[in-house]
């Protein structure tokens, strides 16, 4: 099978239950919980109305300004991918628009994350079918190739394996790697349980705020006299 036009199976899919667990928290958590190590980039930046994302990753390598394979990944598609693409950051062509979403929304597609460009972006944001993109540009792609579906991709230094779990919210795109996932979940959790608690003693005025000059003090900062 040549490289450059290959279409491979995924070796596994995340269950849809720990996918359901990570989809109602936040990604900047789960960030946290990754050690802060693992990023889709800034540039990623939701081009849809609201709402979140969760699913596993159907991923697709493809020349910059390409997107026959995309068409590929769209059609090979079960409901619920999140399809991943990276496309080099690559803006001068745009890689989906309004048709090609609403022919994966038709499919059942839960999201898209595209490390390029998007086009029709009124028409996108209104269908609200979850896209993440680097940009918008009016100029249309190329439907040459090549490309190739099922492979590791790898978006601004984000890797991402296919059935990878992919999140996504305005903070932007995570990918949580399968063989981590259960963990990271838990730890992600106990957070969120923390951070409830806290949010409630704010409101209430009991929040515990000593630990800031507790830490200033320890680097050797200099407090004034009143």
């Amino acid at each position: 099978m040549p490289i450059g036009f290959r279409i491979l199976s995924r070796p596994r899919v995340a269950p849809k239950a720990l996918i359901q667990a990570f989809a109602v928290l936040p990604v900047a958590n789960i960030s946290d919980n990754m050690s802060r190590l693992s990023a889709g980039g800034p540039r990623l930046r939701p081009m849809h109305a609201s709402g979140g994302m969760a699913g596993p990753a159907l991923t697709v390598r493809t020349r910059p300004g390409d997107n026959l394979m995309l068409h590929k990944a769209i059609d090979m598609a079960e409901p619920g991918d999140v399809i991943v693409v990276d496309a080099g950051g690559d803006l001068t062509n745009a890689l989906i628009g309004e048709l090609m979403l609403s022919h994966a929304k038709k499919r059942g597609v839960a999201g898209f994350v595209i490390d390029g460009a998007i086009r029709d972006a009124e028409a996108c944001a209104a269908m609200n079918l979850p896209t993440f993109a680097a940009g918008v540009t009016h100029r249309g792609p190329y439907k040459d190739g090549p490309g190739e579906i099922n492979v590791p991709v790898s978006l601004d230094g984000m890797v991402v394996a296919p059935g990878d779990i992919m999140v996504g919210d305005w903070d932007g795109v995570l990918s949580v790697p399968l063989d981590e996932a259960e963990e990271i979940l838990k730890k992600t959790q106990a957070k969120q349980a923390a951070e409830t608690r806290q949010m409630a003693a704010i409101a209430e005025g009991t929040n515990d705020r000593s630990w800031v000059d507790a830490t200033l003090k320890e680097r050797g900062c200099e407090f004034p006299n009143n």
